[in-house]
């Protein structure tokens, strides 16, 4: 197992994560249903299918990009260093019937709010890097629960006190240093080559 890629795709999401839109969804899902452990066990999965799809879509993309792939990912990676620093908002409660318990509208309601999301993308790219679906998916799908568990036990209580706007700038941060560090590495291979 490549434990660079573990450990950085793990952290990558982990900050990414706190303050996002599926973040947000964990603590309303969470005081909504009041069963924390189906909240979780919903997100687990819901996260794990997700992004072992997204990293396989990145692996394949990372392969057919051939040589590009480096500036691409560096592009990519300051982008959503950027995009990081825009704070999201949850759009409403959840429209799901009681009828689908705590799991069912939690992994319906992750699985389809992560589409898109940046660290659905997040999950692409560092598959691409890495080259590996498995270490990649496994990283960020723990970056999710470091991320979102304890929302579902601290619920607002973590929402108001901790420092998200600290936390986005740091995974900002953490995005803008993987995307210079990937364009000096083409452009040390573009210039030597």
């Amino acid at each position: 197992m490549d434990f660079q890629a573990l450990f950085v795709s793990t952290g990558v999401v982990a900050f990414a994560e706190l303050g996002d839109k599926t973040q947000l969804l964990a603590i309303v899902l969470a005081a909504r249903f009041r069963a924390p452990v189906a909240v979780i066990l919903g997100i687990l999965a819901a996260t794990a299918v997700n992004h072992t799809l997204a990293a396989w879509i990145g692996t394949y993309i990372g392969e057919w990009l051939g040589e590009n792939l480096t500036w691409i990912l560096g592009v990519s990676f300051i982008a959503m260093g950027l995009w990081t620093l825009i704070p999201d908002k949850l759009g409403g409660e959840p429209k799901l019937t009681e009828k689908w318990g705590a799991f069912g509208a939690t992994l319906v309601s992750f699985f389809l709010i992560e589409m898109g999301d940046k660290t659905q993308l997040a999950t692409m790219a560092l598959a691409a890097r890495f080259d590996s679906v498995l270490t990649v998916a496994l990283g960020t799908t723990l970056g999710m629960m470091i991320a979102d568990v304890p929302a579902v036990y601290l619920g607002e209580i973590a929402a108001n006190r901790l420092p998200l706007k600290l936390m986005r700038t740091i995974a900002a941060i953490i995005f803008l240093i993987l995307g210079v560090v990937a364009l000096l590495d083409w452009g040390r291979r573009f210039v030597f080559a």
